[in-house]
């Protein structure tokens, strides 16, 4: 029998970053301060009716064009190289595979982001992801960003968890990810989602209301921002975002991971005795 497969969802950015992907080095290049950079975005976002996300996304553009940056996905990927993270993020990829492991179960981690998925490659824990799913460019013939080609808002993040659980990873394949199927690759209860707050309300309600478990993380004594999601019951946890070994939340994610192993082996004797009671039932009907 295939081992039972756990997809562990993050957002990144507060998430897993400190902050803002773009402010450990692409900000800081165009000589503007964050503060300056997400004003832009912000009067646009204003005075055109524009989509937040698209909005920053052309900030990036016109900016650039501006100090003379070619905006190229390997300049975007090595901007990516400086993320500063939580604690214990850095080694928390291994520790939880290797928890996996000795719970016979694969452990699969996803990114669902409204960043950049080309500075999202070139961080460091990059490869620990099946999947980056993130905002992009289209590039022109010079290799220079000029247009989006993926954006992704906190309500269109809802559709990559649907993927996941379907198995259907291609973003351009919607055919198969619209087509209704009683099999999926990993079951809801088999998700978890682990998110920074109000931007991610949208997915931790479909994980929670479906049941997956929805884990929400804040910065050391910043819990405030949160606390609105503990209230309405949005969330299952909220954690402090450290992701060292023996904290609240790994602990926490390590029982979820147990809790769907032990779960799979059970229902897994169920079949098995259903399979063995009907074979005698039959073979004493032949009789």
């Amino acid at each position: 029998m295939a081992k039972t497969t756990i997809a562990i969802m993050y957002d990144f950015d507060k998430t897993l970053s400190t902050t803002d992907m773009q402010e450990y080095g692409f900000i800081k290049n165009l000589g503007m301060t964050p503060a300056e950079f997400w004003g832009e975005a912000a009067k646009l976002t204003n005075s055109q009716g524009m989509d937040k996300i698209l909005a920053y996304m052309l900030v990036m553009i016109n900016e650039c064009k501006k100090k003379g940056i070619k905006l190229t996905r390997e300049y975007l990927n090595e901007c990516g190289k400086n993320i500063v993270y939580y604690r214990g993020v850095n080694t928390w990829f291994d520790r939880i595979n290797q928890f996996g492991q000795e719970n016979d179960v694969n452990i699969e981690h996803y990114i669902i982001s409204s960043g950049n998925k080309e500075i999202l490659e070139g961080s460091s824990i990059a490869k620990y992801f099946k999947k980056i799913y993130g905002c992009e460019f289209y590039y022109n013939e010079n290799g220079e960003a000029c247009w989006p080609s993926m954006a992704i808002n906190f309500t269109l993040k809802t559709q990559f968890i649907f993927r996941i659980s379907k198995g259907v990873l291609d973003v351009r394949d919607d055919a198969s990810l619209n087509k209704h199927t009683d099999d999926r690759k990993i079951p809801y209860s088999n998700l978890i989602y682990i998110g920074d707050g109000l931007t991610d309300i949208p997915s931790m309600r479909v994980v929670k209301d479906k049941g997956g478990v929805a884990i929400a993380v804040y910065p050391s004594g910043d819990k405030h921002h949160v606390e609105q999601l503990v209230k309405e019951s949005r969330i299952n946890f909220v954690y402090g975002a450290d992701y060292s070994q023996g904290s609240g939340l790994e602990n926490t994610v390590k029982l979820c991971i147990e809790n769907i192993a032990l779960k799979t082996k059970i229902q897994a004797k169920e079949e098995q005795l259903r399979t063995k009671y009907m074979k005698e039932y039959e073979e004493i009907h032949e009789d």
